[in-house]
């Protein structure tokens, strides 16, 4: 796995690229008018599209089709703190389809605490949490 990465203005603008040719823009969020995820909104965003990736492969096995999935990913840090990792993770996952709630809770749990590489590096300094939602209703332990 290779990325490039190459400065587009002055300031903290990037352009990052895999080798396959996809962009994806960097900026330092405390700038006026940023053009593109801070390096840390990206790290939030690999865990829910790993974790997503996992959800929806876990179900395929099972020959379970979403009708939709949906996620919120919430990050905390402490203030001040050098380096600022995030210390806790908070993602809500909103799965829409016709199938249980225990199948659709089994789906999140192997994928944040057994198969999602990017939770799995998190969970070392962040404690890492979920919800479940399947169409619009909170699936309890």
């Amino acid at each position: 796995m290779k990325i490039s990465l190459k400065r587009l203005n002055e300031n903290y603008h990037f352009e990052t690229k895999n080798e396959r040719g996809d962009i994806v823009y960097l900026d330092n969020k405390s700038e006026p008018n940023p053009q593109g995820a801070s390096p840390m909104e990206l790290l939030l965003m690999g865990i829910a599209g790993c974790s997503s990736i996992d959800i929806v492969m876990i179900l395929r096995k099972q020959k379970i089709e979403l009708e939709d999935l949906q996620m919120e990913v919430v990050g905390s840090r402490v203030d001040g703190a050098v380096p600022n990792v995030f210390t806790g993770i908070k993602l809500n996952v909103y799965l829409k389809g016709d199938f249980s709630p225990e199948k659709a809770r089994r789906a999140v749990d192997l994928s944040i605490d057994k198969y999602c590489s990017v939770s799995k590096m998190l969970e070392k300094t962040a404690e890492i949490s979920y919800d479940v939602y399947l169409n619009g209703d909170l699936v309890e332990l």
